[in-house]
């Protein structure tokens, strides 16, 4: 009798249990879902760089860098700068609540898992998969913009940007007999040309870095993003420059820039923004559409390692058409890049015209872009207006059903992604 009491207790008790615990299941609240974020990695280009509106950044030690100031190191995490005006902000893309730029000018594959500043010439900021797990502690990562490729161990923008643009101001302002006058020392005078750019091997060894980078980027998405769903957009670059300048741009004070010494033209296209030989924009596309194929093949390679990731190559070479520096009259203005821009002294204030000065002024103002980078690194990017044309760019991409797509400016302005 007893032993039936003791199995009839044991029996309601299981009942019990069972009831509470349903009970406290039914009652105990959802796990809230995180929001979601879209995530900015790369250079200059997804940065925001020529965009202004240039936000506070945090370094690696955690302190936020504001603005420190033009003599400041270039080191300093502010002149990442990252852009409330970058095409990750300016884009269309439903669904997202939060964005996160975490890009940085000048980045190079190095920074995506390392500290930039472990580099030469690096920032004092975290690597950007350090960055990008701190946003996937807290956020749904449902979109990834990558720009990569124009930095890396081989070459960077910055160095072809100043070497073709300081040939043709060394070629406007001195004579092949005084090219010794111009900063110092030897310069060269004569257009650049496709192996002054980037060489075949170059490019080779720039495309095994960007895709060792891209692929950790995609590995740690794998790890971090805790429901699996996210579109990762591999974008190119666009050139700032046409393949020809506006006829107006060709000749002035009747010579052009095959001649020897020709001040009132190189004043011109400084003022317009285009400081370079008409014989090094061929040079200088096919260097862009390079670029192109560099992460056309990244994404390629990626997408057989990784079958299940939604990877996405944009093609932003034409996105700029009609709108780039110099292929119109009034140049800057209209322009989607940002001139080339000087100071005579880090003093915020931009030379605008160099008409009038003689190589030892121009000596003083190039110097300044040497000591100090910041003062000349939002040349040849693009503007805030730039930016709202790629963040249309980058709405499309993160729409489209296709994996490989192109964004296309008409001559009337349309922006077209497909």
């Amino acid at each position: 009798m007893a032993r039936i009491r003791r199995a009839a207790l044991g029996a309601a008790l299981s009942v019990a249990v069972a009831a509470l615990s349903t009970t406290v299941a039914l009652s105990a609240p959802a796990a809230a879902a995180l929001p979601t974020a879209a995530v900015a990695l790369g250079d200059s280009f997804v940065s925001g760089e020529g965009a202004g509106a240039y936000t506070p950044v945090t370094d690696a030690t955690g302190t936020v860098q504001g603005f420190p100031g033009w003599t400041a190191p270039n080191s300093n995490a502010y002149f990442c700068h990252r852009s409330a005006n970058a095409s990750l902000h300016r884009a269309a893309l439903p669904g997202i609540q939060d964005r996160f730029n975490l890009a940085c000018s000048g980045g190079q594959p190095h920074d995506i898992a390392n500290a930039s500043s472990t580099r030469a010439k690096g920032r004092q900021v975290a690597a950007q998969l350090d960055q990008l797990r701190a946003v996937g502690r807290t956020h749904d990562i449902d979109l990834v913009l990558i720009g990569l490729g124009s930095n890396n161990s081989s070459f960077t923008f910055g160095n072809v940007a100043e070497k073709c643009a300081n040939r043709f101001i060394a070629d406007a302002w001195t004579g092949w007999w005084e090219f010794w006058a111009y900063l110092g020392g030897p310069v060269e005078q004569k257009p650049c040309g496709d192996a002054d750019l980037a060489t075949a091997a170059q490019v080779g060894a720039a495309t095994a870095e960007t895709t060792a980078a891209v692929r950790q980027i995609l590995a740690t998405l794998a790890e971090i993003d805790a429901d699996g769903q996210h579109r990762v957009v591999l974008q190119d670059y666009t050139n700032p420059l046409p393949f020809d300048l506006e006829p107006g741009y060709h000749s002035e004070d009747s010579r052009d820039d095959t001649r020897d010494k020709f001040r009132a033209l190189g004043a011109e296209r400084y003022a317009a923004g285009c400081p370079i030989h008409r014989a090094s924009l061929l040079p200088g596309h096919r260097f862009s559409q390079g670029l192109g194929t560099l992460v056309g093949s990244v994404r390629s390679t990626l997408a057989a390692e990784f079958p299940g990731t939604d990877l996405v190559y944009l093609n932003v070479q034409r996105a700029f058409d009609g709108a780039r520096l110099c292929e119109s009259a009034g140049s800057p203005t209209g322009a989607l890049a940002t001139p080339i821009r000087l100071q005579d002294s880090p003093n915020g204030t931009v030379v605008t015209s160099l008409a009038g000065k003689d190589k030892i002024a121009i000596q003083r103002i190039a110097n300044t872009c040497v000591t100090y980078f910041q003062t000349c690194q939002e040349s040849w990017h693009p503007n805030a207006a730039g930016h709202q044309v790629l963040g249309q760019c980058l709405g499309g991409a993160a729409a489209t059903t296709a994996r490989t797509v192109a964004c296309v400016r008409a001559t009337n302005g349309t922006v077209t992604v497909g």
